[in-house]
């Protein structure tokens, strides 16, 4: 078997050298928000289970079905910020949306009964927690688009 490493080709004059280093660049520099990325998952799927969680699936069906319905849209949205993000950072703002949602929603989708103190606190503190991941991610997404390029 021959040593082909001693001859290894000189790849720097190919001319899509440039082009390769600008997208590494941008790539290597736009994943700074992956710790952001799992924890918008993990808030979907919490948000999703949480009526079994926090024990509210019986006493309130229709925030029980906001609940789930909500969760996997965010639990999508994470892990499609996870497997594309040069594609769904600028859908990161959507978080934030939904955050809001979740803090208003005890009172809007139980207008006909009162929610409890339990399903208020835990839909609060989870629309706070996600509202917050999801303006931190639209920061971090708009931060990239700003990068300037390398190699032009």
């Amino acid at each position: 078997m021959s040593d082909l490493s001693r001859h290894a080709p000189d790849i720097t004059s190919h001319p899509d050298v440039p082009e390769m280093r600008e997208r590494y660049a941008k790539l290597v520099g736009g994943r700074q928000a992956v710790a952001l990325d799992g924890l918008v998952l993990l808030t979907g799927i919490y948000a999703a289970i949480s009526p079994w969680v926090v024990h509210f699936r019986v006493t309130s069906p229709e925030l029980t079905v906001n609940n789930l319905i909500i969760g996997l849209v965010l639990a999508v949205i994470g892990l499609g910020i996870t497997r594309a993000p040069e594609r769904m950072y600028r859908l990161t703002w959507t978080c934030a949306a939904i955050g809001v949602w979740l803090i208003v929603s005890p009172w809007v989708v139980t207008a006909g009964h009162s929610a409890t103190a339990g399903i208020i606190w835990n839909n609060v503190v989870l629309g706070a927690v996600t509202l917050a991941l999801g303006l931190a991610a639209t920061r971090l997404s708009m931060a990239a688009e700003r990068r300037p390029t390398t190699g032009k």
